[in-house]
């Protein structure tokens, strides 16, 4: 009886490998626009990487009775209809290494760059499931972009998921490669989706120019390349964050725009005659951006204690937050920098609506020092945003009145920064903390900005020490406070005289 048993499982785990062996082959029944229907693949999974032959590609989507939907990857053209296709087993992977650092790379991580081949020893499943909630920890490190109005009121912390939103040519782009020159130890991943190939080359230079290239890695997948490659690049960033993350790093990741990674997958979608819904997109559109998200997070020690901080963008029509896609996104992310265009022709850049914009994870990802200095900043904003509307209709106003709107466009103008051009966190502190303090309240409005740029020289030239021990501390104690306070009053009078004899 028992070698009756005992023969059986030998003799089915000889059927099994004889099944694992044998490739399930199929037959193109119909190709074109990049997606191919495919008869006789019983055993394919979902996701699994088809082989097509000639060295094409495809990723198999839709698994219906009696066919499958694949997506192809490359030059479609080579494909017939009849011809062979192969299961190969395998989900998709690119590869994740150092190498990648200072590379810009296609859809599927190959480069196209012209500096040779990447040699990656490891590759990642483009595809996988976020980090659970044991493996997490709290956002509690400060991710600075150095701009100063994100810093100091809508802070972004390391793991953090902050989407940047807004009308085209609002300066969204401008605030993620911001972000990504001011990062020192923090390797960078900007994955540009849809965009024109020469707006691509130029970020790419400008990021030379900084020497950001040297902690970047640009994935491109531009408006002339296919659907499928715009569809996928997201999360080929995304893998190669992960590896960073997995290795104890702190990563940072850029997706520029997830309003067009969405309507190449509606494409994508309404070729493989998946139902439309609301705006013509497939029903899984919010599981498209929600688990693409969700991968950044912030590993605990016990898990490496790596992050990866993501930073969608969403283009908005007219300033319609409340559009499908834009809401999708909100109700994903811990935050939205909300950018506003008649800010923006006001000639106010970074174009930063304070009241709409806002971050979950707030103080948690702040210095005590620009804590210290963000309180007050807030509310002083806060009541000159209210003022200004009804004091254009008032005639006569109250000091106190006068004197918080004067302070609210001082600030305003200490909070106006130009673009490509962060600034140091203990610079930010000092200058935030002048003008809370009423130390501009002499000082014309449109003197502010020199005021403020000969007040940093100052203190860099004669004060090194100081800025040096806020940067070291992060924090601004009452001795710290008492000396500041002694060197802005001195450098105002200075300041007052030259205006006297200018």
């Amino acid at each position: 009886m028992k070698a009756d048993i005992i023969s059986r499982i030998e003799q089915d785990i000889k059927g099994l490998k004889l099944q694992a062996s044998r490739q399930n082959v199929g037959k193109v029944t119909e190709i074109g626009d990049g997606v191919a229907r495919i008869e006789g693949l019983s055993e394919v999974l979902s996701s699994e990487l088809l082989d097509f032959g000639k060295g094409v590609f495809g990723l198999a989507l839709n698994l219906e009775q009696y066919s499958v939907g694949a997506v192809i990857f490359g030059d479609f053209t080579k494909i017939k209809q009849g011809q062979e296709v192969k299961t190969t087993g395998k989900v998709l992977e690119v590869p994740a290494s150092e190498a990648l650092i200072g590379r810009v790379v296609d859809g599927l991580g190959s480069p196209i760059d012209g500096k040779g081949a990447i040699k990656a020893k490891t590759q990642y499943p483009v595809e996988k499931i976020a980090p659970g909630v044991i493996t997490r920890q709290g956002v509690n490190t400060p991710l600075q972009t150095g701009i100063k109005a994100i810093d100091a009121l809508i802070p972004i912390g390391r793991g953090q998921r902050e989407l940047i939103i807004g009308d085209r040519n609002t300066g969204k782009t401008t605030i993620a490669l911001d972000t990504i020159i001011n990062q020192k130890d923090v390797i960078c991943i900007y994955v540009a989706i849809g965009q024109k190939t020469s707006k691509i080359a130029q970020l790419v230079s400008k990021l030379e120019e900084h020497g950001a290239m040297k902690h970047t890695i640009v994935v491109s997948a531009s408006a002339s390349d296919s659907a499928t490659m715009q569809y996928l690049a997201p999360y080929v960033g995304c893998a190669m964050g992960e590896y960073f993350m997995d290795q104890g790093r702190d990563a940072l990741i850029v997706y520029d725009d997830l309003s067009k990674h969405a309507a190449s997958y509606r494409q994508v979608s309404l070729l493989l005659r998946r139902p439309s819904g609301r705006e013509a997109y497939p029903g899984d559109v919010f599981y498209l951006h929600s688990r693409l998200l969700e991968r950044a997070a912030r590993l605990n020690k016990d898990f490496g204690g790596g992050s990866l901080t993501a930073l969608p963008i969403i283009e908005t029509q007219a300033n319609d937050v409340s559009a499908y896609i834009p809401t999708n996104v909100i109700s994903i992310t811990d935050g939205q920098i909300y950018l506003e265009p008649d800010l923006f022709f006001a000639g106010v850049r970074p174009a930063l609506n304070v009241g709409i914009s806002v971050s979950r994870v707030g103080g948690a990802a702040q210095t005590k020092a620009m804590k210290s200095v963000a309180g007050r900043l807030k509310l002083d904003l806060a009541q000159f945003r209210e003022l200004q509307a009804f004091a254009q209709f008032a005639q006569d106003l109250d000091p106190a009145t006068k004197q918080l709107i004067e302070r609210g466009r001082r600030i305003t103008e200490v909070l106006k920064q130009p673009p490509l051009s962060p600034v140091a966190v203990e610079e930010q502190v000092v200058a935030l903390w002048a003008v809370t303090n009423g130390f501009m309240d002499e000082v014309e409005v449109e003197r502010i900005k020199e005021f403020e740029n000969k007040y940093i020289q100052h203190l860099k030239l004669r004060e090194k020490k100081l800025l040096g021990e806020i940067a070291s501390k992060k924090e601004l104690d009452e001795k710290m406070t008492l000396e500041l306070e002694k060197i802005t009053k001195s450098f105002v009078t200075t300041f007052g005289k030259g205006k006297k004899n200018g």
